[in-house]
């Protein structure tokens, strides 16, 4: 079924309170969702919500971008399209916009084949599918800064069964953050572990005193801790340390053969966004595990439309681990319901497709439209 109409949605989300990070905070999410529609009748959703603070890709520049490659599918089959809009990622490049319309071609392809968007991505890796897909996915609670962490949001997401809570580190000195962390593991149940992102707010001598100090805490992953690392020190720091090392922004630094082979981490964070898809998403995922990497998928905020995208990655992903997913209580407004999560895991909708419907009031201006005829 060929591609008949466009039309999108731009939207502003607030948060109920900033995100905060040691690289800067934001109060709302940016972004437009995306309609195709196609001869079936059918209607593919996707979501460009650009990184909040990415020079690279301005909401502006990416709201051009996604118009523009949303005009040219028109009266092409889902297949086709997305042929055409990862062929030449070059300079200039809207990961964002290209994952926005990957996304809406997605959701019809796997609609029309009757299947879920995680069985689509596992069926285009070869002998990737068909396997049993689990239904639902661990997520780590996402409480925000340390800084800003009161002790009741601990308790009760301990009450709602995450086995993960993160947080993100960096804007207190380290000794003031060290002695928090130590009051906040006093409040875990036993089994529940700490997820923290420095968001590369440290030096490597910094890094490794942290550690040092934070050996006997209950403490499973430490995101980006170097502001400026390499790959020899990412090294050191893993081998002095129990728990996973992970890095996010920073792979951009490396080359990803020579990331690969390397293996200075644990863990590799995957941001939907920042690989400009869920197929270069998920090709990137099915290699780091190849080189004995763990994958982690992450949300920066992303509306429902969004973070149900993100789900069906990890859940094709499949490693039994806690994914960060679990940030659509931090949106005040949304595009759509978000999946459940329900004993910290999130539930993948049963439809076909991505399982994502806007809320009524959402209205749609068209982009382009077939001729009849």
């Amino acid at each position: 079924m060929n591609i008949t109409a466009a039309a999108i949605h731009p939207y502003r989300l607030p948060l109920r309170a900033s995100w905060l990070t040691a690289a800067g905070s934001f109060g709302a999410r940016q972004g437009w969702l995306l309609r195709l529609d196609d001869e079936s009748g059918a209607s593919g959703y996707g979501d460009c919500a650009p990184l909040p603070g990415n020079a690279a890709e301005t909401p502006r520049h990416a709201g051009s971008q996604l118009c523009a490659l949303a005009r040219r599918l028109i009266g092409m089959s889902p297949g086709d399209a997305l042929q055409t809009i990862h062929a030449r990622p070059g300079p200039g490049d809207a990961p964002a916009a290209r994952l926005g319309v990957e996304m809406a071609l997605l959701d019809l392809a796997a609609q029309a084949a009757g299947r879920s968007l995680a069985a689509c991505l596992l069926a285009s890796q070869r002998g990737g599918w068909p396997r049993p897909l689990p239904t639902d996915v661990a997520v780590n609670a996402a409480l925000g800064s340390l800084a800003r962490l009161a002790d009741d949001r601990v308790r009760a997401a301990c009450d709602a069964g995450f086995g993960v809570l993160k947080l993100k580190l960096g804007v207190a000195s380290i000794d003031d953050e060290i002695e928090r962390l130590r009051r906040v593991a006093a409040l875990l149940p036993r089994g529940v572990q700490l997820r923290l992102d420095a968001n590369g707010a440290w030096n490597l001598a910094a890094a490794e005193g942290f550690l040092h100090a934070c050996a006997d805490l209950p403490i499973e992953m430490l995101e980006e801790p170097l502001a400026q690392p390499t790959l020899p020190q990412l090294q050191s720091l893993q081998r002095q340390t129990r728990l996973a090392i992970a890095i996010d922004e920073s792979a951009s630094l490396f080359d990803t053969e020579r990331l690969m082979d390397a293996r200075p981490v644990r863990r590799l964070v995957i941001k939907p966004t920042r690989c400009g898809g869920l197929l270069p998403a998920f090709s990137l995922a099915q290699r780091a595990l190849g080189a004995g990497l763990e994958c982690v998928v992450t949300s920066s905020v992303e509306s429902a439309c969004g973070i149900s995208a993100a789900a069906h990655l990890a859940v094709a992903i499949d490693n039994r681990l806690a994914h960060g997913l679990a940030t659509s209580a931090w949106l005040a407004a949304d595009t759509g319901p978000p999946p459940a999560i329900v004993n910290g895991r999130l539930l993948l909708p049963s439809t076909a497709g991505l399982g994502f419907a806007p809320y009524q009031g959402i209205v749609f201006s068209p982009l382009a439209r077939r001729a009849p005829g």
